[in-house]
């Protein structure tokens, strides 16, 4: 398979970089007498009027800050009653740990750096803590906004991430997974999306795929469209990790894919632009987009934790987000320890209440004309993931809009499978009764079946694979996959659908710290993680080079951890940093074929 026209666009024909000035921003003033009360250590401080909150280490004479807010997913720290030292913070969220003298996380281990507020001093007047912020890349040729005719700028919900959008004579599509599952098996469309869908997507001008995410990146969806349609314009961001990175492994034939840089218009007509920007806390594979018609911006943050790192356009016409949550196989998967049902449940209703205040303060500060919630519109279907439905609620798109309703006057919109909303008509007038329209009656809005098998075949098929009659395909995987020097032991358990044991199935230890594998857990000091995984998904992983989001987001393993720690560079290696070829399986099969002695394969039960 051959990929054409796979390039970086430049920036007026030439791709160069550039050289920007940054202004300051000074977010807290702390007086003399403020100065003088600060105690060594770690320091609480809070902007009265704006309501913002930060953190000051004293060690002597010097200070460093930062905002209070854990770069994690913008949870807030606290002491840590562990700490004696008094050097480190605790998140609320999900517990890590900044180590404020030193602006690195210690829980996970060797993960993200804090960023750090410039400390003005000011020997009559104390201190200010100042914030350094480049220039915003929207408001690079500012246009006017201009009047819009009725019908002139719309958009059509389609299903779960997946927009269109009419830009006057062009049309243009976000995210289309319109068919199949995501993350291997382990989640489903939950609206039915509209019948003439494939017509739409070959009609489109552009198309823009936020990150390589199976629920935004679909290759089930893509593979229709590109037997119809190979050379429809696909856009994405020029991340560390490339979006369509499977793409040459996937059997999908699409020749006319544009990587573009971050922050920079690309211009479409003379009306039509847009800017794609990276995520602030996973820029190596998370972007959002900024599409702007005739002066009016459309704002999707997709699911960015921290999009553009917090620097977003405010009073943009309309914003899009996520806003359901569920997207993780934390805590569901998780057994042993704290991890009883009853904390579980906890921990899942606080956690949906927090992101649903979050996304809610989100817009109010914003402030856009118009927001929908989307992105979230997912279900755990498989009937052997009836656990995962039941325990991994999620939020309601209703109840968002009504939440932030009672706040703002902010346009909510909450979307059906073919609903139409015209931004035009509601600028102009919110109470026009035509700005949305509905799906015609009797328009089928929610999933009654999926047709698992047609999807999940191929998976039967690499479980049966050659491969695995040799237990030297560990070896040759983990090898492949190249983490190591992490002092980590993990034991890769293969079960059937329900977990259990699978009676001639692989129980594998891996000793990440000299890459290593044991038949017995080493004597020295180590963490332990046991990952009980589905066999025939993890087979179809490892044959096809797969990254590990496919079973811990897709709900496919069953994890116990001692003690319970987040290992940041296991987890992110073989979630976002596998090899970007799979492993050579045929010249594994080649390799003293005869000499390797054979396993017999495992039956499913």
């Amino acid at each position: 398979m051959t990929v054409k026209n796979f390039h970086t666009c430049p920036v007026n024909g030439v791709t160069r970089n550039l050289i920007v000035e940054q202004t300051s921003n000074t977010l807290l003033h702390v007086t003399p007498s403020e100065v003088a009360s600060l105690k060594d250590g770690i320091n609480f401080l809070k902007n009265k009027e704006k309501g913002n909150n930060f953190i000051i280490f004293k060690n002597g004479e010097a200070l460093r800050a930062c905002k209070n807010l854990c770069k994690h997913q913008g949870g807030t720290f606290i002491r840590d009653i562990e700490d004696l030292d008094n050097r480190t913070v605790r998140c609320t969220k999900h517990n890590w740990k900044l180590d404020v003298s030193t602006m690195k996380y210690v829980n996970p281990p060797d993960s993200f750096c804090q960023d750090e507020l410039v400390i003005e001093r000011d020997e009559e007047n104390g201190i200010s803590l100042v914030e350094l912020n480049p220039p915003n890349p929207w408001e690079t040729d500012t246009r006017i906004p201009m009047d819009l005719e009725a019908g002139e700028l719309q958009i059509t919900y389609l299903t779960h991430a997946c927009m269109e959008v009419k830009l006057g004579e062009k049309y243009m599509v976000f995210d289309p997974w319109l068919i199949g599952p995501a993350f291997a098996r382990g989640w489903w469309l939950l609206h039915e999306p509209p019948p003439d869908w494939l017509e739409r997507l070959c009609h489109a001008d552009l198309i823009y795929i936020s990150h390589m995410h199976s629920d935004h990146l679909s290759y089930p969806t893509l593979r229709k469209l590109s037997v119809r349609r190979p050379d429809v314009p696909i856009f994405v961001g020029n991340t560390e990790r490339p979006v369509f990175w499977y793409l040459d492994q996937s059997g999908v034939t699409l020749t006319n894919v544009n990587v573009v840089p971050f922050g920079v218009w690309q211009q479409v007509d003379e009306h039509l632009r847009f800017m794609i920007l990276m995520d602030g806390v996973h820029p190596e594979m998370d972007t959002c987009i900024i599409v702007e018609y005739k002066g009016h911006k459309i704002l999707n943050t997709v699911d960015c934790t921290r999009p553009n790192g917090g620097k977003l356009p405010k009073d943009v016409a309309i914003m899009m987000s996520d806003f359901a949550g569920g997207a993780s196989g934390f805590p569901m998967t998780f057994s042993g320890g704290k991890f009883t049902e009853e904390w579980k449940s906890q921990f899942i209703k606080t956690e949906r209440k927090k992101l649903l205040n979050y996304k809610a303060q989100l817009v109010k500060d914003l402030n856009p004309r118009i927001y929908c919630p989307f992105a979230g519109y997912f279900v755990e279907a498989h009937p052997s993931d009836k656990y995962i439905k039941e325990t991994n609620l999620k939020n309601d798109a209703a109840t968002l809009n009504k939440l932030i309703n009672k706040t703002s006057d902010v346009i909510t919109w909450t979307p059906k499978p073919g609903a139409v909303l015209d931004v035009g008509r509601l600028l102009k007038d919110p109470t026009d009764r035509d700005g949305i329209v509905d799906p015609p009656p009797g328009t089928k809005t929610f999933k009654d079946s999926w047709k698992f098998n047609t999807y999940l075949d191929e998976m039967y098929t690499s479980f049966n694979d050659e491969i695995f009659r040799y237990p030297s395909w560990v070896k040759e995987y983990f090898t492949w996959a190249g983490f190591k020097d992490y002092n980590l032991v993990v034991r890769v358990i293969e079960t059937d659908d329900d977990f259990v044991d699978l009676p001639q199935g692989y129980s594998c230890l891996v000793d990440f710290f000299d890459l290593s594998f044991p038949t017995e857990r080493p004597s020295r000091d180590h963490p332990y993680e046991e990952i009980r995984c589905r066999a025939t998904v993890m087979r179809h992983v490892v044959k096809k080079g797969l990254l590990w989001d496919d079973l811990y987001i897709g709900f496919q393993t069953r994890n116990q951890r001692n003690p319970d720690i987040y290992h940041h560079q296991f987890w992110n290696h073989f979630q976002i940093k596998l090899p970007l070829s799979p492993p050579n399986w045929d010249a594994f099969l080649e390799r003293d074929r005869q000499n390797r002695p054979k396993e017999q394969n495992c039956s499913l039960m």
